[in-house]
């Protein structure tokens, strides 16, 4: 006899579900919205008669959004795999059941890879649609102020349903990616409930923690000569981009041999009360659930200080080149362009403490036991309330003192090896060395953000950890 059709879609309401289907309304939403500001932009430079013939500047704002949208799926991608691991985790007994009745591991997992290609065709379509009612409402916004006349372009393109190909499919494999732990669950573990690997099983995983190595140790030994060749031909940002690309790679693959640590130096800023310590605890206890929760902020804030650090470099290379002050003009659209950049890498940031606020969530609904018997301990709610915001408090701070690392060494590697051997006039200096340059302001700023999101992360989490009863919570 079928199942009901309600029966088929109720998953949809599990924890995590809803925010990974955000994550997707973001992503393909951001993707149209690039698109369309950039097909607009681009009608509006051919309707210029001094520049109208020049395709270049539509090229540069084309590989641009390419870029940017690039970014906003990966970081959904890291997250999307990342929440369905935590879900898969949770769902352990749920999976050994069906195991221990026959059904095989590949059938579990392809449910679930079903289940993430129906969360991306939802978001996809929802970030389509309010995709293109922010790209109509700027555009009319942007004609009214500006005074821009009709430059007959249509909100409605057939290129704008790429992005949203790209997202469904994307977190379709994401789904599929974190769904791997399946393989792993045995009939035997329906007796037990959630399951995260501990850190002794990590530190197992020699064939993955030996590929993390390798690529981040390669990617650094690119990034190196990179910086080196930019010295000789802007070329050397080639090079160091392929060492950027493969050395973050290797970080997030490595994740859970570095994080651990990071977390372990940040436990040790709280204190030494009971509460500070079973907060730091919970936080080592299982690396991978954690290292989930910073990876995620750890790409967005190392983006945002990447392309800060990059444009303050670019002007002390080329004051350094040029012998003094660069020309003011110069700095302005440096700065504006700066500006403009980081609130469109901002997208992917906001994504990622998506994934945060998520993944806490999932984490307290998955230890109810362990609260419950907390509190059977004679645990305060104050006192259960006040370890889940240091846990997350623990995991934000890490995450971005790893981001503000890694952002200022790829953004100065970045602007080093493209303009390292490029002379400015009048002194036409070449090549020139200078040291990272880190604009203050917006690191301030991603801090204040850090703390806001800190608290903001930890708000329904903590209700729901506060919300447990003992007895049902141990009744489990």
């Amino acid at each position: 006899m079928p199942r009901p059709a309600s029966s088929r879609v109720s998953w949809l309401r599990e924890r995590g579900m809803g925010a990974s289907v955000l994550v997707a309304t973001i992503s393909s939403a951001f993707g149209a919205v690039l698109l369309t500001a950039t097909g607009y932009l681009a009608a509006i430079l051919r309707a210029d008669p001094y520049i109208g013939q020049s395709e270049v500047l539509a090229a540069v704002l084309v590989i641009l959004s390419i870029i940017l949208t690039g970014v906003a799926v990966y970081v959904a991608a890291i997250v999307t795999a990342n929440t369905f691991s935590t879900v898969v985790a949770g769902r352990t007994r749920r999976i050994a059941l069906m195991r221990l009745i026959g059904a095989s591991a590949r059938s579990q997992r392809a449910e679930v890879a079903r289940q993430g290609l129906v969360v991306g065709v939802i978001g996809a379509a929802l970030g389509l649609v309010v995709g293109i009612i922010v790209s109509a409402a700027g555009i009319a916004l942007a004609e009214q102020l500006l005074g821009i006349t009709d430059v007959g372009y249509g909100v409605l393109q057939g290129v704008l349903v790429i992005p949203a190909i790209i997202v469904a499919l994307t977190t379709w494999g994401a789904a599929w990616v974190g769904s791997r732990r399946v393989l792993a669950v045995t009939p035997l573990q329906a007796l037990g409930g959630s399951v995260e690997a501990t850190h002794e099983a990590l530190a197992g995983r020699r064939g993955r923690n030996a590929g993390a190595i390798g690529l981040f140790g390669t990617g650094a030994a690119l990034l190196a000569a990179g910086i080196a060749l930019g010295l000789l031909t802007p070329l050397g940002v080639v090079v160091a981009f392929f060492g950027g690309l493969l050395s973050f790679t290797g970080l997030v693959l490595g994740s859970t041999l570095i994080m651990p640590p990071v977390l372990r130096l940040v436990g040790r800023m709280f204190g030494r009360s009971a509460t500070a310590r079973l907060a730091a605890e919970n936080a080592l206890r299982y690396p991978e659930r954690s290292s989930r929760m910073a990876i995620g902020v750890v790409i967005g804030v190392t983006l945002v200080t990447m392309f800060a650090v990059a444009l303050e470099t670019v002007k002390s290379v080329l004051t350094a080149s040029a012998g003094g002050a660069v020309d003011s003009d110069f700095t302005a659209i440096l700065d504006t362009f700066a500006g403009i950049m980081m609130g469109l890498v901002a997208v992917s940031a906001v994504i990622a403490a998506v994934g945060l606020v998520n993944l806490l969530t999932i984490g307290v609904v998955q230890r109810r036991r362990e609260l419950g018997l907390l509190r059977s301990l004679g645990v305060s709610t104050g006192q259960v309330r006040r370890m889940v915001l240091l846990e997350a408090a623990h995991i934000t701070i890490a995450a971005v003192a790893t981001g503000l690392v890694l952002g200022t060494a790829y953004g100065w590697a970045g602007a080093q090896s493209l303009l390292g051997s490029v002379p400015v006039p009048p002194l036409w200096q070449s090549p020139t060395f200078v040291a990272p340059a880190v604009p203050w302001v917006p690191v301030l700023l991603i801090v204040v953000a850090t703390a806001v999101l800190t608290l903001v992360a930890a708000v329904v989490p903590t209700r729901l950890a506060t919300r447990v009863a003992p007895v049902e919570a141990l009744a489990d």
